[in-house]
């Protein structure tokens, strides 16, 4: 399970696109978009998670040049469908994922950043 916030974003229409690369790149989902009437901006929902929310401020204020502003509150926990140890078993599923499988696996990922962060012992399954 990974814990996740959310975060509404205020921004203009001219650094929408920036917006949405910032939140692609760290896993992030929008949810809907509303244009403030009278304002010109827009008001952005979306879900991010947790883990790559550190720095995720700073970087969509310099993605933007301060034309968007970011607000994220705890939301909700969400269920990865990935096993973090599992470990390509078929030829086609080597050839696909590689002789590790970790390419892509985010359940390994988040898992390992946090045994890091809490100096647990690192195994590589």
């Amino acid at each position: 399970m990974i814990a996740m916030y959310k975060c509404e974003i205020q921004a203009t229409a001219e650094v929408l696109g920036k917006v949405y690369a910032v939140l692609s790149k760290r896993q992030g989902r929008v949810i809907s978009e509303d244009l403030k009437e009278g304002s010109g901006s827009f008001v952005i929902a979306a879900v991010l998670p947790v883990a790559e929310s550190l720095g995720f401020a700073e970087e969509i204020r310099k993605k933007t040049s301060g034309f968007a502003m970011p607000q994220l509150v705890f939301s909700h926990w969400e269920t990865l469908q990935e096993d973090p140890f599992w470990v390509p078993t078929t030829e086609e599923e080597l050839a696909h994922f590689g002789e590790l499988g970790d390419s892509g696996n985010l359940a390994h990922d988040y898992m390992m950043s946090a045994r890091k962060e809490k100096d647990f012992r690192q195994t590589n399954k």
